[in-house]
């Protein structure tokens, strides 16, 4: 695990709250330690400070996104919605502002990480192939594939942990209205930090991404929540261009 903060007792806090919990803790107090780190060795999870002295913390997120889904918590003095909502369309998995509690970030930590990796075991059994028209999700993979005419095989999404799951969870179940609630609890498991807000911006991340393949499977239902449109069903109308 990689913790980036500029503030040396920040990552001191960090780093025991985790090997306490038995996690493996590497500490970066700049971009370029960062960057440095990540040729060295692999994350499963990287928590990672907004602000740092040598740039932005965002950046290294976009970097990121672009080659690999790394779960990534930001951890960040700057606690306001703009702020969060920034972080999470960025790629981010989570946000924790400062002040934060040790125990509250170690629970996040564990709910990226069980996102990432799949723990819930029954659910990968039931659910380790699904199929909606062009869109293929492999959840033992963790892979996201949109059929082409150039690509029959398909092309791949790069989705987050966290946007893979929200995805899945709808796709499912096409047709099938799920409120907020009911997408914090099926796709993000055991993680009731969530908030319904979070779902919202990862319904737009993830509309964004298949939208350059002329797909959107997401609609929105307002006031309500949201649902996948059932291909099977002739008369549904799409929807899903709706902003959430």
């Amino acid at each position: 695990m990689l913790v980036v903060d500029d503030e040396s007792r920040i990552r001191e806090v960090v780093q025991y709250a985790l090997e306490r919990e038995g996690f493996r803790v590497h500490g970066a107090g700049d971009l370029r330690e960062a960057r440095f780190s990540m040729t060295q060795r692999t994350f499963d999870v990287i928590v990672l400070d907004v602000m740092l002295p040598d740039g932005d913390g965002l950046a290294l997120c976009r970097e990121i996104r672009q080659r690999q889904r790394t779960p990534i918590l930001f951890l960040s003095a700057k606690g306001d919605e703009i702020d969060r909502i920034l972080g999470l369309e960025l790629g981010g998995d989570d946000y924790v502002t400062k002040p934060f509690s040790p125990r509250e970030l170690v629970a996040r930590v564990r709910a990226v990480l069980r996102r990432a990796e799949g723990s819930d075991e029954r659910e990968t059994e039931k659910r380790s192939r699904l199929t909606h028209g062009a869109i293929v999700i492999d959840l033992d993979r963790h892979l996201v594939l949109v059929r082409t005419e150039a690509r029959a095989a398909g092309e791949v999404v790069t989705l987050t942990p966290t946007e893979l799951g929200l995805l899945a969870a709808l796709l499912e179940r096409p047709g099938i209205v799920l409120s907020r609630h009911q997408l914090m609890k099926r796709a993000y498991a055991y993680d009731n930090l969530v908030t319904e807000r979070t779902i919202d911006t990862h319904v737009r991340r993830v509309r964004a991404k298949l939208r350059p393949f002329g797909i959107d499977p997401i609609v929105t239902v307002h006031g309500v929540g949201y649902r996948a449109y059932d291909p099977a069903d002739p008369s549904r109308t799409e929807d899903g261009a709706d902003t959430p």
